[in-house]
């Protein structure tokens, strides 16, 4: 079992073109033998966002903190705090944040992938 507070795990930049002002942390992946799931801390700086892409797996993100914006195939949809979000596999997708402090949620995704985005 392994128990870490958050900020104990590496935060690096997303290098994923089209992103900026996004930053994330691997708190469960291959460095734990995880070989089901994934889960990643994002923090996105205000007026931030994550690249507007789509990939062959589904997301459960859970906002941890923050205001921002889910863009999707359905047009936009307001984030915060406590709001659960469901991304199916190959949808297009981009968080932004609206607001004037960070925009942080947790991202689950199978094992394995391509973590760093």
């Amino acid at each position: 079992m392994k128990v870490m507070p958050i900020e104990s795990h590496e935060q690096r930049e997303v290098t994923m073109p089209g992103a900026q002002g996004t930053r994330m942390r691997m708190l469960v992946g291959p460095g734990e033998g995880a070989t089901n799931f994934h889960m990643r801390h994002f923090e996105v700086a205000p007026g931030g966002f994550t690249p507007h892409h789509q990939h062959n797996y589904e997301h459960e993100i859970l906002i941890l903190k923050g205001q921002g914006v889910a863009q999707s195939q359905q047009g936009e949809r307001p984030l915060r705090a406590g709001d659960v979000v469901f991304v199916p596999a190959n949808e297009m997708h981009q968080f932004r944040n609206t607001g004037g402090g960070p925009l942080e949620f947790i991202c689950l995704i199978p094992a394995p992938q391509d973590c760093t985005r």
